[in-house]
């Protein structure tokens, strides 16, 4: 079922509540003084689209992209490498595809940051940013706040409202969620629930799967629903003693509720089964398979951020039994469904203006461990070198960049953290470097918080 976080469902449709919004002012963007003009970063304004695939839980960097298979015995793992189509450089023998389509990626072997638990990284990797206020040692003190930075489709959908109908964010098929436990980074922090992303809990690969609140109840044609809208809206005009700001985010989230469910682009969007049954398989009849090309999709109806998230919440966290889960589940899915992704993306001229990137929070210890009370082996959480993907809008393919030591531990050349991905991205975008936003609290706060990883474009080594 999909519906905006703390919002609207099916039942509601134009009833919803407001947003609270932490401190006494409403965030606000930045006034900056005029400067002369500059020339822009490379790479500026090449995206239309930013598809995010995010493997929740910290992929291995030894058993994926960065092989060691020189290493000592705790370190290598099982996984061979096999040769790609960038001489000299290998990959896991369980991405087969990915090795013959490394013209399309450029693989970053040096990102780093300082998070090394879930919660915290998750915020770092989605926001570009560490979480704004000291958290305490328990996890349950790390959870999801309207005090958290806006990830990256709420900070977009402040700085460029929508008027079209679409949203400026979907995340799909699932919340990060484990127990009490709601991962920051999410959703639109202290901008207000107004801005959050639409997120989509459900199984793509479902015979029934429906997006019920983008579905009208039978009986509600697209003219009663006017109607209706127009007596809500002299309601509306009937209180102007309650004018305020909540009051407005209550009438911002109606509007949007009532594009949404006028939009027919979105709505056909969401029919998956318009799909070939061809199509469908060459994703994979599971659900990352299917969420990849949903969120295909979601790209073709004009949605600017789109984030993929494979399997729930800790999926690649391979404190036991990496290699098998690895080995039988997880690679062969990405691999099978990146493949068909990037190919109907170049097929239809789309992967020219979409920035594709693939990612976890963090990697893996490069020393093999085991969990007390288990007997699978597996690696634990490390933040200090992982690997990731990158491809589209201008990015040049078929090159690697940074080179970490022997173990994949540390880098050895340069390295780039979260916040240098946050700018690239909001480059990508056509943002400009000086945008910023105020929190409630009057500080100010640049998108582009980091640098432009300009070696994606420029092919030159790091």
């Amino acid at each position: 079922m999909l519906k905006p976080l703390y919002g609207l469902d099916r039942r509601g449709l134009l009833r919803v509540a407001a947003a609270g919004v932490v401190g006494a002012s409403l965030p606000r963007l930045s006034a900056t003084a005029a400067e002369p003009p500059q020339a822009k970063p490379i790479g500026f304004g090449k995206a239309k689209s930013v598809l995010i695939v995010m493997l929740s839980g910290g992929p291995s960097q030894l058993d994926m992209l960065d092989p060691k298979p020189e290493g000592p015995t705790e370190v290598r793992g099982e996984f061979a490498p096999i040769a790609t189509t960038i001489p000299g450089v290998t990959v896991c023998e369980h991405l087969p595809i990915l090795a013959k389509q490394t013209d399309r990626w450029a693989i970053v072997r040096t990102l780093a940051h300082r998070e090394h638990n879930h919660l915290l990284a998750t915020h770092v990797a989605l926001t570009g940013r560490p979480t704004p206020v000291p958290r305490g040692g328990s996890d349950l003190d790390r959870v999801e706040t309207r005090n958290d930075f806006p990830n990256f489709a709420a900070a977009l959908d402040f700085i460029r409202p929508r008027g079209d109908g679409l949203p400026s964010g979907v995340s799909l098929p699932n919340y990060f969620i484990e127990g009490p436990l709601t991962w920051p980074g999410q959703h639109a922090g202290f901008l207000g629930a107004k801005h959050d992303p639409w997120q989509i809990n459900g199984d793509p690969n479902e015979k029934d799967f429906r997006i019920q609140a983008l579905s009208m109840r039978d009986g509600i044609t697209t003219d009663r629903l006017q109607s209706r809208r127009q007596l809500l809206d002299n309601l509306n005009r009937g209180r102007n003693s309650l004018a305020g700001p909540e009051t407005d985010s209550l009438r911002d989230q109606q509007d949007l509720a009532y594009g949404l469910l006028t939009s027919g682009k979105l709505t056909q969007a969401f029919e998956i089964n318009r799909e070939s049954d061809e199509t469908r398989d060459r994703y994979g009849r599971n659900k990352f398979g299917q969420s990849l090309l949903l969120s295909k999709r979601m790209i073709e109806a004009g949605v600017p951020v789109v984030q993929a998230a494979m399997g729930i919440v800790q999926t690649w966290d391979t404190h036991v039994d990496n290699w098998g889960r690895l080995k039988n589940t997880l690679l062969p899915q990405l691999d099978q469904g990146l493949a068909a992704l990037t190919d109907d993306l170049t097929a239809s001229g789309l992967l020219d203006d979409t920035l594709l990137i693939v990612m976890g929070e963090f990697g893996r210890t490069p020393k093999i461990s085991t969990l007390p009370g288990q007997t699978i082996p597996g690696r634990d959480h490390w933040a200090h070198a992982y690997s990731g993907l990158f491809a589209g809008a201008g990015i040049r393919g078929g090159q690697v960049l940074g080179q970490t030591d022997a173990q994949a531990a540390y880098p050895v050349t340069n390295s780039w953290s979260p916040a240098d991905i946050c700018s690239t991205i909001f480059n990508a975008l056509g943002v400009d470097s000086d945008a910023a936003l105020m929190d409630p609290l009057d500080r100010p706060h640049h998108l582009l918080n980091g640098s432009v990883i300009s070696n994606l474009y420029t092919g030159a080594s790091a």
